[in-house]
């Protein structure tokens, strides 16, 4: 894939950036030429939202909904997809009573949860036993690591549970001294770990923003799809489009950039200085549309 160093853009208000690949590139044709069948799905936190030392003072960027409210009608449809669980998306992201998003979905827990802004109603499935096991044991386990896990917190996310390292004396070191005792006790109940930015999340398997994302346009059936993340979590939703494309869909693999996380910015066809960036992107986007 090309590096961001060679896409361009000019300076004027509203302009686009230029993909920094040919499928980038041929993605960003399609989505203007049909933008009726075109399909917007993007990550919540460190895409729409700034990333902050405690998740539950997390909020999208303040331009968020108003661009989101602009673009949304002109497309087929905008999904918000998000390891967190829908309605805290839904809180954070304010996405609840927009004129303008009335067709909105956020896709929570990974696409396992899926709330409609049209009913305003959530879908959710029955947690997974492990997740229960893990909410128990997790606190001795923690307090056998020491000072490995000084400073760490532990969010339960209903079906899963995260340990973030961000406020640890050292949490690049507090993450990796985690790493090996949070898989095994995961494998122990069968869920996986999940890295993202300082945090380990223990989730069961089968949660997958990729498989959530082919699923989605597919139900859809869209003729192109954008797609912006920031974290390690979001490279299953790139595989996905990257998939759609070799099956014919044009797609747009947006990466909302971080000094922490570097590998989506390989594989990106466009990036943008980090939530404020998607943002100007998706105005953009709606001003083109206009």
């Amino acid at each position: 894939m090309g590096s961001h160093q060679d896409s361009t853009r000019d300076d004027s208000p509203h302009s686009l950036p230029t993909p920094a690949t040919a499928a980038g590139r041929a993605g960003l044709d399609a989505f203007l030429a049909d933008p009726g069948r075109a399909v917007v799905v993007l990550d919540f936190d460190g895409t729409l939202a700034p990333i902050v030392p405690d998740p539950d003072q997390a909020r999208a960027h303040p331009d968020a909904v108003p661009a989101l409210a602009a673009l949304a009608p002109k497309v087929a449809s905008v999904a918000v997809l998000t390891g967190r669980p829908a309605e805290v998306a839904v809180h954070h992201g304010g996405f609840a009573g927009v004129p303008g998003l009335d067709h909105l979905v956020v896709l929570g827990h990974y696409g396992a949860e899926r709330w409609d802004a049209a009913t305003g109603t959530l879908a959710t499935p029955a947690p997974h036993p492990g997740v229960a096991a893990v909410r128990t044991e997790l606190p001795g386990l923690l307090e056998r690591t020491g000072a490995a896990a000084r400073g760490t917190w532990t969010e339960d996310k209903g079906h899963a549970v995260a340990v973030h390292t961000r406020r640890a004396p050292d949490p690049h070191a507090a993450f990796e001294a985690l790493r090996a005792p949070l898989a095994d006790l995961a494998r122990r109940h069968g869920l996986i770990v999940e890295p993202g930015r300082m945090v380990l999340e223990l989730r069961p398997p089968g949660m997958d923003k990729g498989a959530a994302l082919r699923s989605y346009a597919h139900s859809l059936d869209a003729a192109c799809v954008l797609f912006a993340g920031d974290d390690l979590g979001d490279l299953p939703a790139y595989a996905a489009v990257d998939t759609l494309r070799a099956e014919g869909t044009p797609g747009l693999l947006v990466c909302s950039a971080s000094d922490e996380v570097t590998e989506l910015r390989k594989r990106a066809d466009v990036e943008v200085p980090g939530p404020a960036g998607v943002v100007a992107l998706l105005a953009a986007l709606a001003h083109r549309l206009a």
